[in-house]
């Protein structure tokens, strides 16, 4: 199975400490170079970690050959990595930001959030508690309402 990643899932998941997720639940992770130019800016927070873990899986793709249906408001990041998904018939987009998600689903792209990511492995054992990872999420730069984080606990009967 193939993931392919925006820097908004990205930085939630390098800030609670489970970037290692998406490949022990999906297999391959792969980001276009637009998303790595993102996230590997020299001086933003985890721009190291990042770059290191995303060296091998940054890959290259036109815009211009995978048109996005609606794509006003979106970044060149969250562009290219809808390309990217088509370009590889990918199973998965990974991304947060909720106009980028829209667009996702009007081009029937298959998506799952950073949160989704945590839930999906506190529900095959890979973490043992989700609430610790959601609390750092929460006190972070990274915004979560409260209804939405009461949802998600809810629904592991936390």
């Amino acid at each position: 199975m193939m993931v392919i990643a925006d820097s908004s899932a990205l930085v939630a998941l390098v800030v609670c400490q489970c970037l290692h997720l998406p490949e022990q639940l999906f297999g391959e992770v792969r980001v276009p170079e637009a998303v790595f130019a993102e996230v590997c800016v020299p001086g933003k927070p985890e721009a190291d970690t990042l770059r290191a873990w995303l060296h091998q899986r940054v890959q290259a793709v036109s815009v211009s050959d995978y048109p996005i249906v609606k794509p006003e408001g979106l970044g060149r990041g969250e562009l290219e990595a809808m390309a990217l998904y088509l370009a590889l018939s990918a199973d998965l987009l990974l991304v947060d930001d909720a106009r980028a998600r829209k667009v996702a689903y009007l081009n029937g792209l298959e998506v799952i959030g950073s949160v989704g990511v945590l839930l999906l492995a506190k529900r095959r054992g890979l973490i043992a508690q989700l609430k610790p990872f959601l609390d750092i999420l929460a006190t972070s730069d990274i915004y979560l309402s409260e209804s939405f984080i009461r949802k998600v606990l809810k629904a592991v009967g936390k």
